[in-house]
């Protein structure tokens, strides 16, 4: 992951409940965004409209969508000249969007959505609502919330077992911390956050002595790296009763349609599936 761009969704358990504001009603032309999360949400529910999507969709270490599909849109960096240039109908885009280029925007005369990052799955929820009545398909966002929602119902735990600690690592040895969406379906799943039990706030770094002192059940990874390698040898040498899985780098960076698939690879885990 290109960690910068995307802290808002990683860092989301020490921000602020997710806010909103748009101005001006749905729109019937073109659409860019220059929020990767957005896009997840605005190729499903008005692909026939999208103008551009950002840069970061495009990228396999930031994208919340399979390649194949971003690819068929073409990708703005989100500056203010070039997306004024696009003449866009409505601009989808981040509340860390820099305020002169948002300045930019409004003195174009350019309509704007802005998003945070929600933080739990009823805030991501109502935003999908909000998307979905900016650009005028509030049915594809009820279809998009009720898949979320039969997802959600379909992965909760139903026995009355202790929950098993996991450790999901974002990307190194950051890991998700708690308070977050990431940690509300971990929890959801029937899991227990281990960063808890190491006593972390929020998303931060674990050190391998924090990890080797108290080896959670579960260490989840977005892919090979370096520190997941060390980690799996130096507890396999400890024979800790640690598994260690996947968890897809698409799932992590944001919240929408990338719910559904998220909790149904969580409880997939929670069961015992690899």
């Amino acid at each position: 992951m290109r960690l910068v761009p995307l802290l808002a969704v990683m860092l989301a358990g020490c921000a602020a409940p997710a806010r909103v504001s748009v101005s001006g009603g749905p729109n019937l032309g073109g659409i860019v965004s220059t929020n990767p999360c957005a896009d997840a949400m605005l190729v499903e529910l008005a692909p026939e409209r999208l103008t551009a999507i950002s840069q970061y969709s495009h990228d396999p270490a930031a994208t919340s969508l399979p390649l194949d599909v971003a690819r068929r849109f073409r990708v703005t960096a989100g500056t203010a000249e070039e997306v004024i240039a696009l003449r866009p109908a409505l601009v989808v885009t981040s509340s860390f969007t820099p305020l002169a280029t948002r300045t930019a925007y409004d003195r174009a005369g350019l309509k704007t959505l802005l998003l945070d990052s929600p933080a739990t799955v009823a805030a991501s929820e109502a935003q999908i609502a909000l998307v979905a009545d900016a650009v005028g398909q509030p049915r594809r966002g009820a279809a998009m919330i009720a898949r979320i929602e039969d997802a959600l119902e379909r992965a909760k735990q139903r026995d009355s077992a202790p929950a098993p600690s996991a450790l999901l690592f974002i990307g190194g040895t950051l890991a998700n911390g708690p308070g977050n969406l990431l940690d509300e379906l971990l929890t959801h799943a029937g899991f227990r956050n281990a960063t808890r039990d190491y006593g972390l706030p929020y998303t931060s770094t674990v050190a391998l002595e924090t990890i080797a002192a108290d080896p959670p059940a579960l260490i989840l990874t977005p892919g090979p790296s370096r520190p997941a390698m060390l980690r799996s040898k130096v507890l396999a040498r400890m024979h800790a009763p640690t598994r260690f899985a996947t968890f897809a780098r698409t799932l992590i960076n944001c919240g929408g349609p990338t719910i559904a698939p998220a909790i149904t690879r969580l409880a997939q885990l929670r069961r015992g599936q690899s």
